[in-house]
This record gives structure tokens, C-alpha cells and sequence, in this order.
């Protein structure tokens, strides 16, 4: 894995994502479930190298975990396999410091 991965910070991002651009989430269930960005795709890491097949090989991809270091490893990865992808430096933590909407299923969604 390079030293260094594409990064982009949280206030770099538009409030909202074209839609072209696909955000992972790579956090494990029970982190996805207590909250994250609203249109984001999750696949946990353990199981992305099985699910490949469901990102667009056209669009970039953003990744995203809780604080940055699962997803610059997801975004060696996936450049290293073809994808245009960016680590969101920060991860959810910087996400929702910096204001941005967080969704969930039950409850006041918040990032673990």
C-alpha cells in the first residue's frame, strides 16, 4: 500500500454530493446503524473485497469509516483495482463535527 492516498477533508465536499460520486461507508453493522451520511452506500470492509461488484466502476468513490485509517486502506485498495477513489480524511467523526446530516433507523443517530 502507497504512503500516501488521494484525500479530500469533509469541508472540501459540496453540502451535497453530485450524483455521480458514490460515498462508501466501510464501518462495521453496528457502527452503520447507529448513524451515517444519508445517501451513502456501506459495505463493511471485511466483505468489500466479495462485493466488489456492487461500485460503480465509473464514478469516484469516496470512502469513509469512523476516523480515516480503515478507509485509506479501502482506497489503496480499490485505485490499486481500478476505481477513482478518495479517503474522507476524518472519517464520520469529521463528518458530523463539521455539521454534516447523519441518518439511522431508530433513535438520535450519532457516530461510534
Amino acid at each position: 500500500m502507497p504512503s500516501q492516498v488521494p484525500t479530500v477533508t469533509v469541508p472540501e465536499l459540496p453540502a451535497e454530493l453530485p450524483q455521480d460520486v458514490t460515498l462508501l461507508d466501510v464501518r462495521e453493522q453496528d457502527e452503520w446503524d447507529a448513524g451515517h451520511a444519508p445517501r451513502a452506500q456501506h459495505i463493511p470492509m471485511s466483505e468489500l473485497a466479495g462485493r466488489l461488484g456492487e461500485l460503480p466502476a465509473d464514478q469516484e468513490v469516496l470512502v469513509v469509516c469512523r476516523s480515516g485509517g480503515r478507509s485509506a486502506r479501502v482506497t489503496a485498495y480499490l485505485n490499486a483495482n481500478g476505481w477513482d477513489a478518495r479517503n474522507v480524511d476524518g472519517g464520520m467523526q469529521s463528518w458530523h463535527a463539521a455539521g454534516r446530516d447523519l441518518a439511522c433507523d431508530q433513535g438520535e443517530p450519532q457516530v461510534i
